[in-house]
């Protein structure tokens, strides 16, 4: 399986509900390093997994939308915790919505999977995979 990673940033504030939060439950903020990862068994047309520039810039455009924002006032994450799991889901997403509508450029479209992880520091970090 080949692969290309893509990495971008974003600092968001949220509150978490349920007593497993501890002081999480408070409104705090958190500032992620995002990687992207696209994956495929064999190489495109143009012997690359998908076209960098586009990877990067659609990653942006989604992180874009939650960036410098208080993700518990945003409709779309109403009634969700928004813990590293689930924005690492909500990301992987919104890229494979992306790759579908074909903003990574045709020969993303076969792409295999897309794989999201979220860097809350240098030791804890969560992520999601998903097939396409």
């Amino acid at each position: 399986m080949f692969s290309v990673t893509v990495r971008e940033h974003m600092m968001i504030a949220h509150s978490f509900r349920g007593e497993v939060f501890g002081p999480a439950q408070r409104l705090h903020g958190a500032t992620f390093l995002v990687d992207a990862t696209f994956r495929r068994a064999e190489l495109d047309a143009d012997n690359i997994v998908v076209d960098i520039a586009l990877a990067s810039r659609e990653l942006k455009g989604i992180l874009e939308r939650w960036n410098l924002r208080n993700l518990d006032d945003e409709p779309e994450f109403e009634g969700v915790n928004t813990t590293t799991e689930a924005l690492a889901k909500a990301i992987a997403d919104r890229l494979a919505e992306r790759v579908h509508a074909g903003a990574l450029g045709p020969g993303a479209l076969g792409l295999a999977g897309i794989a999201v992880t979220l860097h809350e520091s240098h030791v804890a970090w969560a992520g999601y995979e998903r097939a396409l």
